[in-house]
């Protein structure tokens, strides 16, 4: 298995492109993400998000458009990709709309591409956040619920701090050690370095 990233947007959000001897596939939509496809020559079938706010979804609709497949853990809506919050605050946000073709069955593993992966519903940065935790392969990716050396911010439509720290503890900080985190935004990290140095991580 390679994983490569693309990091795109005003907001740098990384999206993870995860090939495999059985398949392509993607961790979230960036913007310019498509090109970067493009210019590489790689197709995908199959794209995972790990929530739907705009910066995570801006290239959700061309890479539909290419025939693939969007996964997620609500159907799309304005109010999850802010746009519907962006406008109250005068920021012209626009997604092309996309649909989402295959919702998240939290209770049961996710097999694609050869890669088995578990799901966790981790709410407080948004609604419908989701973490892929990849154990066969060490590492998982968390989206915008834990960063090296933060958190996803708590104070957008749909928000909680409480329920966002109760979910990394329960779903993130008991990984082991060793897991490495690919986020949605900054540079790679781990469990145990998050455990020892976050200053929201009790």
């Amino acid at each position: 298995m390679n994983i490569s990233s693309h990091t795109g947007g005003f907001t740098q959000t990384n999206g993870y492109l995860v090939e495999t001897d059985d398949g392509n596939f993607l961790i979230d939509a960036p913007e310019g993400i498509a090109a970067w496809l493009d210019g590489k020559g790689i197709r995908v079938d199959d794209v995972l998000l790990t929530h739907q706010h705009y910066d995570h979804v801006l290239d959700a609709a061309a890479l539909q458009g290419r025939g693939a497949r969007l996964h997620a853990f609500a159907p799309y809506s304005k109010e999850l990709t802010l746009e519907t919050a962006a406008r109250a605050w005068g920021m012209p946000i626009s997604v092309e709309p996309y649909q989402i073709d295959s919702l998240f069955e939290m209770d049961q593993p996710l097999r694609l591409a050869g890669v088995e992966m578990q799901l966790a519903h981790v709410p407080g940065h948004a609604a419908d956040a989701v973490t892929f935790y990849l154990g066969d392969h060490g590492l998982v990716f968390s989206g915008d619920t834990l960063f090296a050396g933060s958190i996803g911010r708590t104070d957008l439509p749909g928000g909680s701090t409480r329920r966002l720290l109760d979910g990394i503890a329960r779903h993130l900080m008991t990984l082991p050690p060793e897991t490495r985190v690919l986020s949605g935004h900054g540079p790679v990290t781990t469990i145990a370095r998050e455990a020892a140095g976050n200053p929201y991580i009790e």
